[in-house]
């Protein structure tokens, strides 16, 4: 076997979220245990094209002995022939919701609604869970973040037309989560991105309170001047600022 160029996951770090395995067009990355895993050496180019998706930096290029790149064995290149009877896939019009890095337009601007009195929703980007979105996902350039905590909408009836429109939404739990995590993420994006403005929007309880530490420590770190708000709700669906 030959040196070549080829992936290496840091399991540890790997958090399972999937989306490299989205941009592995060979299918050499599989999840296997709830982790990202190189299935095999034969399918991986050596290109790296699943990088740049990798939320938490887990994966590597490295030189060591590795089985010879076959595309002709890829899983992911492969186009097994459909029978004549085989039944095509309806398409969604607005794309099925995964873990890769979408730029949505609003549902009401694709999709026909089957509930005439339904409020189309007003959620433009994907995935919103602040430890799965890439400080590159192109959506955020220049964006006005929503910083929520996950609670939030669970107490807000009108809290997508209220505070989502116009916003790309970012969640995450200040008490639960990893918080420094989130300000090494959150820095990185304001960075990355250099977004129009942050608005955090959290409940009231004290822990809650965190998730504003949380912004305004990632705009001190990142060095970059960023308009700041933060509208506090209330367990009962109250706006105590806004």
């Amino acid at each position: 076997m030959a040196v070549r160029n080829i992936i290496q996951i840091d399991d540890k770090k790997c958090i399972g979220c999937g989306i490299c395995v989205d941009s592995c067009h060979e299918g050499a990355i599989q999840m296997i245990d709830d982790k990202a895993k190189l299935v095999s050496d034969t399918y991986c180019d050596g290109l790296g094209n699943c990088l740049g998706t990798c939320p938490v930096d887990a994966i590597t290029i490295i030189q060591r002995e590795a089985a010879e790149y076959d595309e002709s064995q890829a899983p992911g290149l492969q186009k097994p022939a459909e029978p004549v009877s085989a039944k095509k896939e309806d398409k969604l019009p607005c794309g099925c919701p995964g873990t890769m890095v979408r730029d949505m337009k609003p549902a009401a601007a694709c999709c026909a609604q089957e509930d005439a009195e339904a409020e189309p929703s007003m959620l433009t980007n994907w995935p919103i869970q602040l430890k799965l979105v890439p400080a590159t996902a192109p959506y955020l350039k220049g964006a006005d973040i929503l910083l929520a905590a996950d609670c939030v909408a669970f107490s807000l009836p009108d809290f997508q037309k209220r505070f989502l429109a116009g916003r790309k939404l970012l969640v995450g739990c200040p008490k639960l989560d990893d918080s420094q995590a989130y300000v090494t993420k959150l820095a990185d994006i304001i960075t990355t991105a250099s977004p129009a403005s942050i608005k955090v929007l959290r409940m009231e309880v004290p822990c809650c309170s965190g998730l504003v530490k949380i912004a305004e420590t990632a705009i001190a770190l990142s060095g970059v001047s960023v308009p700041f708000e933060q509208v506090i709700v209330g367990i009962d669906g109250t706006i105590h600022n806004d």
